[in-house]
């Protein structure tokens, strides 16, 4: 009988528009968002949870705006952060902008936000190898297998060709690596 009780679950209430906005609310302030996620938070717990038919039809696009607009949500302080924090785990200018775009900024702002320079690519590509154990790292001698599995894992990471030629030649020029 106890076994049948925890099974059960209540249906949850459908949402109203204090419900709703209390949701986003809290999605805000745990999470750096953005309107695009917001609003698709907000659909999905619609959909989930339903609405309750004496209430007016919910809007989470506005919702989104009126939160953006009240600075909850700041779509440039987010692609800023990410691709800081990118950056530093290593990822090239590719992978910050899928990442971007994939978070709803944008276009334009995630390439402006991507474009880092040639130096700060190889910095991060070179955190990325030692992280990874890629390349310079590696300290097995693996051979031409390995030091391809490595260039793909560079390029996956949104690095381009050069720098990933240039990531895996480190080793042998020894003054390159910091």
């Amino acid at each position: 009988m106890k076994a049948d009780a925890y099974q059960a679950k209540r249906a949850p209430r459908p949402l109203d528009g204090d419900s709703l906005r209390a949701l986003a609310l809290h999605y805000v302030g745990r999470y750096a968002t953005t309107r695009h996620r917001l609003k698709h938070y907000l659909a999905r717990k619609i959909r989930e949870r339903g609405w309750q038919e004496d209430d007016a039809a919910p809007d989470p696009e506005a919702l989104a705006e009126e939160f953006a607009r009240l600075r909850y949500v700041d779509d440039e302080g987010f692609a800023s952060t990410r691709t800081s924090a990118l950056v530093r785990r290593g990822y090239g200018p590719a992978r910050i902008r899928a990442s971007l775009r994939g978070a709803g900024i944008e276009s334009a702002h995630a390439d402006h936000c991507a474009a880092i320079s040639e130096s700060e690519s190889f910095d991060a590509a070179l955190a990325l190898a030692r992280r990874k154990r890629l390349g310079p790292f590696d300290s097995s001698d693996a051979g031409r297998k390995a030091r391809q599995r490595a260039y793909a894992a560079l390029v996956r990471a949104g690095h381009d060709h050069e720098i990933a030629q240039k990531v895996l030649n480190a080793l042998n020029a020894g003054s390159e690596i910091a």
